[in-house]
């Protein structure tokens, strides 16, 4: 008989107020006060953790392993158990969670961080495209998702004031959130690239996030309220946008099927849309209903630290079960233009009965 995983839970999570730019801060002291709140919450000294996963890209820095300074915060002497991944941060959440399902950790430290300011973000990520074809054109990532909105209006699935509600609602819930960059009412403003203007479009961010996952007996002594891990999956799309319906996002809806967003309803949905339409495409593939609440905390039209979106993400998910206002929700991460390659992680309040500890 086979069997059954073990079970994994995020116990704690903490992010900076993220902000348009932190000249004055490098990635190691923008991270180092978040690295300290997750681990107290957790109660974990420094070096604790049976492994340490961190996300990040060096394009953003413009230097090569810049990440190996951020250890410097972590605390990596005596050696830790520690990997990196050039990706945004909720993808080192998903190797850190492979590693405790093995046996080989049974806490792990997963953090994130970016500083969007450091250069022209939107040439920067030109980087991510098809370097033969498609990247020789310099299309920036706005004009991308504009392509992107521009099929979702022609296919009549939306429109220019349908995407200016999303961004209002999405800058309203805001307000409630301390660390968001943008709050409250935000003018559209003029067009970026036609269809979008500066309200459909995230800010440019600095920011850093951490998250601590534990299993089992462990997940109980470190949190009143864990928030398990029921299912999570990733899938890629080609990477030519030009060989994808953009107005779908089968990788999204694959993800959400092998993560079992779909056994149950959820109540709260973190869905990680840099752009308006991007949100539209997203409801469709995980078929979320007019009862979730979507983007509670604003999501990245409010902030959007590169790198670090994504794992925030599955953190705020996590920290509404943690204060008890979600049994139930679900996380989306995304890397890529257009929706490229997309997580999907399923949390929730309690362990199913029968399963082990």
């Amino acid at each position: 008989m086979t069997p059954r995983p073990r079970d994994v839970a995020v116990v704690a999570f903490a992010q900076s107020d993220h902000r348009r730019a932190t000249p004055e801060l490098s990635e190691t002291e923008l991270l180092l006060p978040v690295l300290r709140e997750v681990l107290d919450r957790a109660g974990l000294a420094p070096g604790e953790a049976d492994f340490t996963c961190s996300g990040s890209s060096d394009y953003l820095a413009g230097r090569p392993f810049s990440f190996t300074q951020t250890l410097d915060g972590v605390g990596a002497w005596p050696p830790i158990a520690e990997s990196h991944v050039e990706m945004d941060g909720a993808w080192a959440l998903y190797e850190a969670w492979v590693k405790i399902l093995t046996g080989e950790a049974d806490t792990a430290l997963v953090y994130a961080h970016g500083k969007s300011s450091a250069g022209d973000i939107r040439d920067v990520l030109t980087r991510q495209l098809d370097p033969v074809h498609l990247a020789p054109l310099w299309p920036d990532s706005v004009s991308l998702a504009a392509l992107q909105a521009q099929a979702l209006i022609d296919a009549g699935e939306t429109d220019e004031d349908a995407l200016a509600a999303i961004a209002a609602r999405n800058r309203a819930a805001a307000t409630t959130n301390p660390h968001a960059q943008l709050r409250g009412a935000v003018p559209q403003g003029d067009y970026v690239v036609h269809p979008l203007r500066t309200g459909d479009c995230p800010p440019v961010s600095d920011g850093a996030a951490a998250v601590v996952l534990a299993a089992g007996n462990r997940a109980r002594q470190m949190c009143p309220r864990p928030a398990w891990i029921r299912g999570i999956d990733h899938r890629i799309e080609p990477q030519s946008p030009g060989r994808r319906d953009l107005t779908d996002s089968p990788s999204t809806r694959l993800a959400a099927e092998r993560a079992g967003a779909f056994d149950a309803p959820v109540d709260i949905a973190e869905l990680h849309a840099p752009f308006t339409a991007q949100e539209v495409i997203l409801r469709k593939a995980l078929r979320l209903t007019g009862d979730v609440r979507v983007n509670p905390s604003g999501g990245a039209l409010a902030a959007h630290p590169l790198m670090a979106a994504g794992l925030v993400r599955i953190g705020e998910a996590a920290a509404r079960i943690h204060r008890g206002e979600s049994h139930r929700a679900l996380a989306h991460a995304t890397s890529g233009p257009c929706l490229q390659q997309n997580l999907v992680a399923v949390l929730e309040a309690a362990v199913l009965e029968g399963e082990p500890s």
